[in-house]
């Protein structure tokens, strides 16, 4: 039973890694240039503060994902995943919703702010920018089902392990 749940535990620490890191991957590969009127320009994660943001968030959440992967089993390390795991998934909550605060400005626009709607000129820009949010609130989802196990494997809240 413990090896059937070491193996679950690291299937879902696998996925969380495989989506950070394709949020990334996804993100970083989004780039298009557009014209409106007569005015040119290009839309790309580097322009927006929160894109970076997010990039660098998910960016740090993969490489952790990608260490733990190889931590034994047996290791009192655990009890600092834990922790860990929480402040990381935190930042990947911030990380989504300040990105995602840019995506609905760019697709809705605001009216009051005079801001107008860039996705209807730069659509594929725009679709890279869901795809990645996306798969980052998968990895989000993720992230939390194990500090959930993780809080009752190490922990033990219940206490209802017999001494």
């Amino acid at each position: 039973m413990a090896k059937a749940s070491r193996i679950g535990h690291l299937l879902l620490r696998f996925l969380a890694f495989s989506a950070t890191l394709s949020a990334v991957i996804v993100m970083v590969s989004s780039h298009e240039n557009a014209t409106f009127f007569t005015i040119s320009f290009e839309a790309k994660y580097t322009k927006s503060p929160s894109f970076k943001y997010f990039v660098i968030a998910n960016s740090v959440v993969t490489v952790y994902g990608f260490f733990i992967l190889f931590l034994p089993a047996e290791s009192l390390l655990w009890r600092l995943v834990v922790a860990t795991d929480m402040g990381l998934t935190m930042l990947l909550i911030s990380s989504i919703s300040a990105a995602l605060a840019i995506a609905q400005v760019a697709k809705k626009g605001n009216n009051y702010a005079a801001w107008l709607p860039i996705c209807s000129s730069v659509p594929k820009f725009c679709n890279h920018m869901t795809g990645s949010l996306i798969a980052s609130f998968a990895g989000v989802v993720i992230y939390m089902i194990l500090l959930l196990h993780s809080i009752h494997r190490v922990l033990d809240p219940l206490l209802m392990r017999k001494p």
